[in-house]
């Protein structure tokens, strides 16, 4: 669970993450990058879709400048996946209440 969410840091389960991440119904990987840093691509995301999850929910920054363009979406929507896009800190209130109920991702990016 998503305790908090500010410019620059999340807060999950108590501990304070300060870069981009990938939440997992087991695990938070630190470490995501995208191969273009304000775009999200179909390479960005196989970890993610070898999960098979039901939802995946990307938060785009504090103003959302982050991008999810239609080739990614219709791949997602492809592999059964639903998509959620949404700026942060709308984006970890819904990853919170969809992940109580369903296999949910969340990947966050946490700056611009």
């Amino acid at each position: 669970m998503i305790d908090s969410y500010t410019f620059g840091a999340m807060v999950i389960n108590g501990e304070r993450y300060t870069s981009d991440l990938i939440l997992y119904p087991n695990r938070v990987d630190a470490s995501w990058w995208r191969t273009e840093g304000h775009r999200v691509g179909i390479e960005d995301l196989q970890e993610i879709v070898n999960e098979q999850p039901e939802y995946l929910v990307i938060g785009t920054g504090e103003p959302g400048m982050m991008r999810v363009p239609p080739e990614t979406r219709d791949y997602l929507q492809r592999q059964q996946i639903q998509l959620v896009v949404e700026p942060t800190e709308r984006a970890y209130q819904t990853y919170n209440k969809l992940m109580a109920t369903a296999r949910t991702v969340g990947a966050f990016h946490l700056t611009c």
